[in-house]
């Protein structure tokens, strides 16, 4: 069996643990005699599936019994609609702080459906950085407020909340995600596409404060993007596959240690990695040094031609999805949880020998 180094942005890397444990139970689930995608939704199997992801979820998270979790379809992309349609009608406002793409994204979505006040841009600095609460120029009476916690594409990262001003705060987690302990009591709703941190792509996790949702009383929401109809029932037929390797990878989690585990990991991963790029000027660091993620390093080589040849001969050398997003260009590497010390081990000793060879 061939197992590279991956360091993909999304769909990411998955435990090889979990992937062993899919591969035995995919044709006969727990002695029953067929895969858990072919079980109802509604049968005892896949509801204790359910519930278990859900039970995992709220330990590792800290979560009280004030919230809901719920697995959703569509992407973080599905929520930057389904918020504003949830949370914000025409006359409100809505802040917004704009750290990049996704954040634009949810922008134009919002703007559907209320008014949009962006109290902190880094556009002008090719979003290389995020703001300080110094910086942030909330509105005076806001519906929300929206945030990134971890910007792929530039590599840029919120190392704690925002500061809100006791407006409720909401947060696209999806490339951070149970990576770093996070201050649950700051947070009215949570969202995070499953595929960087959590499990394949496919599902979506939205945890809820119930006191938020029930702020929620508009008449003109469809049934289905209605998140009432999700907060106390599977609503629908889920992606029960994809909540089902959840469940796996959070008891992955779990066992390795939680998030405390993660986290001092993900810091060393991170370390080693941005060392080797400060070590002298052919690697240049593309976020701002005091903003940088802890999960998508980005950096640039002196020339685009010596950055195809990099991205070439790594592959050559089993370190694969290490180009950077076509936007921004240069070169990325994704390290999320399963991303394990060995590659980025293996990565930086590549880095070096590149280095040796072409500076």
């Amino acid at each position: 069996m061939k197992r590279v180094h991956n360091f993909s942005a999304g769909p990411a890397a998955l435990p090889l643990e979990v992937l062993e444990i899919v591969q035995d139970e995919l044709l006969d689930y727990h002695g029953t005699g067929t895969s858990i995608m072919e079980k109802s939704h509604r049968g005892k199997e896949y509801t204790k599936v359910d519930a278990e992801a859900k039970e995992r979820l709220t330990r590792i998270l800290g979560l009280g019994d004030d919230f809901h979790i719920m697995f959703l379809q569509g992407g973080a992309t599905a929520q930057f609609m389904q918020i504003p349609f949830n949370f914000l009608e025409e006359g409100q406002t809505a802040d917004y702080i704009n750290t990049g793409v996704w954040s634009e994204k949810a922008i134009k979505e919002a703007k559907l459906f209320g008014n949009v006040h962006i109290p902190f841009s880094s556009e002008g600095e090719d979003f290389s950085r995020v703001p300080t609460n110094e910086e942030l120029k909330l509105s005076e009476n806001p519906r929300y407020v929206h945030y990134t916690s971890n910007n792929t594409i530039y590599g840029t990262q919120f190392k704690s909340e925002p500061d809100s001003n006791g407006a409720p705060l909401v947060c696209d987690a999806s490339s951070d995600f149970i990576s770093r302990p996070i201050d649950v009591d700051r947070y009215s709703l949570i969202y995070a596409g499953a595929q960087k941190n959590l499990g394949p792509s496919g599902v979506t996790v939205v945890i809820v404060r119930k006191d938020f949702l029930q702020t929620n009383t508009k008449k003109n929401i469809p049934t289905f993007l209605n998140y009432h109809s999700h907060s106390n029932r599977i609503f629908n037929t889920p992606p029960s596959f994809a909540v089902y390797m959840v469940n796996l990878v959070l008891q992955w989690v779990e066992d390795k240690g939680g998030i405390p585990y993660f986290q001092k990991l993900n810091n060393q991963k991170a370390e080693l990695l941005y060392d080797t790029i400060d070590e002298d000027d052919f690697y240049n660091g593309t976020a701002q040094v005091d903003s940088r993620s802890k999960m998508n390093i980005t950096f640039r080589l002196p020339t685009e031609e010596l950055e195809q040849r990099f991205i070439s001969e790594a592959e050559e050398h089993g370190l694969v999805a290490l180009k950077g997003h076509r936007t921004v260009g240069g070169i990325r590497a994704s390290i999320y949880n399963a991303c394990e010390m060995e590659s980025v081990e293996a990565l930086t000793d590549f880095m070096k020998e590149f280095r040796a060879k072409r500076a």
